[in-house]
């Protein structure tokens, strides 16, 4: 019988801390404002060493896109920014990005958001909100 009691305070405890644990927004699975920030620069420096898109990069203003990405982002995770850049259909319009080019840099976010710990189940939330992108940046 006691076995039993034991059991079952064990269980009601664990379901408490279970129902008083909030849940977190996805703004704070990307670590907010600070954690989004560090999320860009890790993306940044990646495709300055993809060798498959980085020449694609080479006369882009890197603080405005770093400013704009951050913006883009936190807008997409929930957190409280404005974007405040260009749609991203004129932002591409002349720069003739191909299926290749958008794949590998969705690649090296992943590997970015991997490298900083974000959860899976958040990075594909996040990749869902930025997939309709695509028509917008791929040239046809």
């Amino acid at each position: 019988m006691r076995l039993r009691h034991l059991v079952l305070t064990v269980l009601l405890v664990a379901l408490a801390a279970c129902a008083s644990t909030p849940r977190q927004t996805l703004y704070q699975q990307f670590g907010e404002r600070a954690g989004i920030e560090a999320l860009v620069e890790e993306l940044l420096v990646r495709v300055l060493e993809d060798p498959r898109i980085n020449e694609g990069f080479a006369e882009v203003d890197l603080v405005n896109l770093n400013d704009r990405l951050v913006e883009q982002i936190c807008v997409e995770v929930g957190g409280p920014c404005t974007y405040t850049g260009k749609t991203m259909a004129e932002s591409h319009a002349t720069l003739a990005v191909t299926e290749a080019d958008f794949n590998a840099l969705v690649e090296d976010l992943v590997d970015a958001m991997d490298a900083r710990g974000i959860p899976r189940r958040a990075q594909n939330r996040l990749l869902v909100r930025l997939a309709p992108m695509h028509r917008d940046i791929v040239s046809p």
